[in-house]
């Protein structure tokens, strides 16, 4: 049965995705609400990565339907999507090195994307204004003139994110985001998505309890391909099948 409203920002219905018969992702069925942080836990080889991928147009689905608000993303270009309000974050941190995190951020400003907004495009107060805001909600206001390189790994990963933040995406994914952080760090990461789930919805892919407790509105623990279980962390925590295949490990 299919539920076509409206009310979610997503909605993942009956999507499988076979490689050479192998079904890496197997009827997967799930909403995301506006504002909600949708995390997804599950052993390695779940099918976390490959749902991201699949709702990015990154891989192509065998069948199902992936709809953001009320577009149909299967049948749509990877720049369409992002086009259309969906951001994706991968594992590694992709900044550009070489730039200050002003200029890393700044070039992310979707204005200045096509050819013609590029050569129009200025250091207008309302593109250093939204930088300026960006940069504080990512905890770097006081290393805009810095070089992407000096910045630890954990600050790379927050510049990342407003890199994506700066677009304005209704949909955010992120793909183990404190991966690699330190602990203190790790706190700051969910402080920053607590907040950015104000405006948007997040799908977060992580295998840090803690920090899933930290940020999570649902849980959805795959299982070779499909939903084992899902609801609150509380639920998710105490479900016998999930202590079974996942956290007893």
């Amino acid at each position: 049965m299919s539920i076509h409203q409206t009310s979610f920002v997503l909605s993942v219905e009956d999507l499988t995705v076979s490689f050479d018969g192998f079904k890496a992702v197997d009827g997967l069925t799930f909403y995301v609400e506006p504002n909600e942080c949708r995390v997804m836990i599950g052993p390695n080889g779940a099918g976390k990565t490959t749902v991201l991928d699949l709702i990015c147009g990154r891989t192509r689905a065998t069948s199902g339907s992936v709809r953001f608000k009320d577009q149909e993303l299967l049948t749509m270009r990877e720049d369409q999507i992002v086009l259309a309000g969906v951001g994706r974050k991968f594992q590694t941190p992709s900044v550009y090195e070489d730039l200050s995190v002003f200029e890393n951020l700044e070039l992310s400003y979707p204005r200045g994307h096509s050819v013609f907004g590029s050569l129009f495009f200025r250091r207008d107060a309302e593109v250093k204004a939204r930088i300026e805001e960006i940069a504080e909600t990512i905890f770097l206001a006081d290393l805009l003139d810095e070089k992407a390189a000096f910045l630890s790994h954990g600050q790379k990963q927050w510049l990342e994110i407003g890199m994506l933040l700066i677009q304005d995406p209704e949909l955010l994914m992120l793909d183990e985001p404190v991966a690699g952080m330190s602990v203190a760090e790790r706190k700051k990461t969910a402080e920053l998505l607590n907040r950015i789930i104000d405006h948007r919805s997040v799908i977060v892919i992580e295998h840090d309890m803690g920090f899933v407790e930290d940020i999570a509105t649902r849980v959805t623990v795959l299982h070779q391909g499909k939903t084992l279980s899902e609801g609150k962390m509380d639920k998710v925590k105490n479900d016998p099948k999930v202590i079974e295949v996942y956290l007893g490990h």
